[in-house]
């Protein structure tokens, strides 16, 4: 295996996805030399396969052509201490999660970076990150509404009510009477109740970060993107990052620069951290690797765990290949403890995109799915060896914290009594029982429903909060409000393993807001 050198750059970016791309953008933009680095393949946009465009990403994941290139192969979770490793969809090559994730462009409620702040994220405010939200966009409803943006480089649109599918109708109209409101703007400050579902998508659909933000840039001399490049570690001086070790085309080779950002996400950013002696410091020496500094990384692990409701869909409403799988969600208060605003959320599916969430996986099959959109427990990404090849392990932990079992409790109850609603029951094939036969078996026994949610919950694929952000002096924290990882020197971490905790919403738009974001921070 050969060994090579590069170059020295002002800024190495380590992750071509949802942060690393605009993070990337901005900088070259700024007149910055930086280096790309993106473990997974590069797909130009005239390249991406069609099926990743389509509004229905069961399409894809049906399509092991379109699944092999783009999914990270080998990962493994432990979604809860009863349920045995199973795969972990991962998005890998430019673009990231944004070339393979559901397209929904959900912001969080403003009470999350309110949360933030209080928790020592100066910087991180409602008012310091709303105009990064509005930057990434080109809101094509809403765009000229306070705090939304127009020609951004993310399209953010909604599905006219007139093409929904029968069961976001189902849901809207059982919602609606139960006394849940209506909000036409999820993403307007406040907003709660019944809302359609912004998606990332212009009218040639999915658009991703690559699209967005280095396309425009493939010939900008200050940009250098090298893809099927697995990063080892960071290279340190002391405790000063002076760049990264990393294998392409069997060469290793080392890249100097001012300074490193990993941005490789919630699984490999803690992973590349711990190869780098940065990490809990006895589970680093267990795998043979020297301890430097000794922080929580990988710690803190979190993602919205969720449970279906089958709903065998009656051929006459029974969702076409292509059609959009969901339009239509329900966040809401359940007022369990500790909880705030928005905590839980429904989602119609017209087909059921998480099919692993359900038995009932035969043509026709819809699903209303419920999931804590704030969670308490916390997980943990654990390095399997020091070898960069190696998947880490994930120990999610779900539903370990008692307050999660119980919201989760109380939100299964409430929908299936919406999933009984009339108008729902219409759009069934008469096999509503015996599909959801295991739930109704429990649902009225706190202790056996929560072995049942602890046997088949499963996740929304938003990891996040393994390389916390916080308070320097908090012992969870592993960077600083600056995205600075403790203890060293000119290197980050930026990309959905800093927040705090998992957003009250999907992870994509967040996610890109903290690239724009600390591309304007890191002069």
């Amino acid at each position: 295996m050969g060994h090579g050198y590069d170059q020295g750059w002002d800024l190495i970016v380590v992750g071509a996805g949802s942060a690393g791309a605009p993070l990337a953008a901005r900088s070259v933009a700024r007149g910055k030399r930086v280096l790309l680095l993106e473990a997974g393949p590069d797909h130009r946009s005239a390249q991406l396969p069609e099926v990743w465009r389509l509004p229905n990403p069961l399409r894809a994941l049906g399509d092991p052509a379109a699944t092999g290139a783009l999914l990270q192969p080998g990962l493994l979770a432990r979604r809860t201490g009863e349920q045995p490793a199973r795969p972990y969809m991962q998005g890998r090559g430019v673009g990231g999660g944004s070339t393979v994730n559901g397209q929904i462009a959900i912001r969080p409620p403003l009470a999350d970076f309110e949360d933030w702040a209080r928790e020592g994220c100066a910087g991180w405010s409602p008012r310091e990150v709303l105009p990064y939200f509005a930057r990434l966009e080109d809101d094509r409803e809403f765009g000229g509404a306070p705090g939304h943006g127009r020609g951004g480089p993310i399209p953010v649109r909604r599905t006219p009510r007139a093409r929904w599918g029968a069961v976001d109708r189902a849901l809207y109209e059982a919602a609606l009477a139960a006394g849940y409101g209506w909000a036409p703007d999820v993403n307007a400050p406040g907003a709660t109740g019944i809302s359609p579902y912004p998606i990332s998508a212009d009218d040639g659909g999915r658009v991703t970060t690559n699209d967005g933000y280095l396309e425009p840039l493939r010939e900008n001399p200050l940009l250098t993107l090298v893809c099927d490049a697995v990063v080892d570690r960071v290279l340190l001086s002391g405790h000063r990052a002076t760049g990264v070790r990393y294998l392409a085309d069997g060469v290793v080779r080392e890249a100097l620069a001012d300074r490193v950002v990993l941005s490789a996400g919630a699984v490999h950013s803690p992973a590349i951290l711990q190869r780098s002696g940065i990490g809990p410091a006895g589970r680093l020496r267990a795998l043979g690797i020297a301890a430097t500094v000794d922080l929580p990384v990988g710690e803190g692990l979190q993602d919205h765990p969720l449970s279906a409701i089958g709903l065998p869909l009656a051929a006459p409403w029974a969702a076409a290949p292509e059609d959009r799988y969901t339009n239509v969600c329900v966040r809401y208060a359940g007022g369990g403890p500790g909880a705030g605003p928005n905590d839980m959320m429904f989602v119609a599916c017209n087909q059921n995109v998480l099919a692993l969430a359900t038995a009932d996986t035969r043509a026709g099959a819809g699903a209303f799915l419920v999931w804590l959109n704030q969670v308490f427990s916390r997980g943990e990404v654990l390095l399997t060896s020091a070898d960069p090849l190696a998947q880490p392990l994930l120990e999610q932990r779900m539903l370990s914290d008692g307050r999660d079992r119980e919201r989760l409790r109380a939100g299964v109850r409430a929908l299936l009594e919406l999933a009984r609603a009339g108008n729902v029951t219409a759009l069934t094939d008469g096999r509503f029982d015996e599909v959801n036969a295991e739930l109704l078996a429990v649902v009225d026994d706190d202790r056996a429903l929560d072995g049942h949610l602890l046997r088949t919950v499963t996740d929304g694929q938003h990891l996040t909060s393994s390389c916390r952000m916080g308070d320097p002096a908090h012992p969870a924290t592993v960077v600083d409000p600056g995205c600075r990882v403790l203890g060293t020197e000119g290197l980050y971490v930026v990309d959905a393993s800093v927040l705090p905790s998992c957003p009250r919403s999907n992870t994509n738009l967040v996610t890109i807001m903290a690239g724009e974001l600390m591309a304007d921070r890191l002069e």
